[in-house]
């Protein structure tokens, strides 16, 4: 298992960031959407959640049909200080990644100041190597091909040597296409055929067997 390195979500993978964090981004894209677009904000809720949808990012349809300025776009809806209040993770959740042979590096759709200021304050920076925000991938999000070509280029690595921990199946989806091992956190019992493995918690990532 040494030779493998483990690449992680933040969102809802290693933080529980359906228990608030994300109502917030959404209200304050939301609110940004309609300063910059001059939309009501039942227009700027529907185009948020059609973007997502289409775009596997809000942030990719603004830049792509409204020319908006991404890094402001990050910043003024990603503010750490306000959305760690609602900041959730598991009790032992530093014990169960020192559990974890192999490199780690973290890739998510979420801006650099956010996912380090986040790891920060759960006191599990330390454990990863590397961090890429949608910022350091050319603003090119998951679950395009793009995001995970730029991660294994940068940190030369095949991608048949990854495992890929994460809670979105359009994500495992393309990392499976890739050749990567792919884990599924999630509480559904169904376990789609693109997903080597569910979890529900990371701690249980060390029970695995993974050859």
């Amino acid at each position: 298992m040494n030779h493998k390195t483990w690449i992680f979500d933040l969102d809802d993978t290693l933080h529980h960031a359906s228990g608030g964090i994300f109502d917030h981004i959404n209200k304050l894209m939301t609110e940004y959407m309609m300063r910059h677009l001059g939309v009501g904000e039942e227009e700027a809720c529907a185009l948020r959640s059609r973007y997502w949808a289409q775009y596997g990012a809000t942030m990719h349809g603004l830049t792509t049909h409204h020319g908006i300025d991404p890094q402001q776009f990050l910043v003024d809806t990603h503010p750490v200080d306000v959305l760690a209040q609602w900041l959730q993770f598991e009790d032992r959740l530093a014990d169960s990644l020192t559990a974890l042979p192999g490199r780690k590096i973290i890739l998510s759709n979420g801006p650099n100041h956010y996912v380090e200021g986040i790891l920060q304050r759960m006191s599990i920076r330390h454990h990863f190597e590397s961090v890429y925000g949608v910022d350091n991938l050319n603003y090119v999000p998951k679950p395009h091909v793009d995001a995970f070509h730029t991660v294994l280029a940068r940190e030369g690595l095949r991608a048949e040597h990854c495992i890929m921990v994460e809670d979105s199946l359009p994500n495992l989806l393309t990392a499976k296409e890739l050749g990567m091992t792919t884990i599924w956190v999630s509480k559904e019992p169904r376990r789609p055929a693109h997903v080597d493995f569910r979890i529900e918690r990371i701690s249980q990532l060390k029970r695995l067997q993974l050859g």
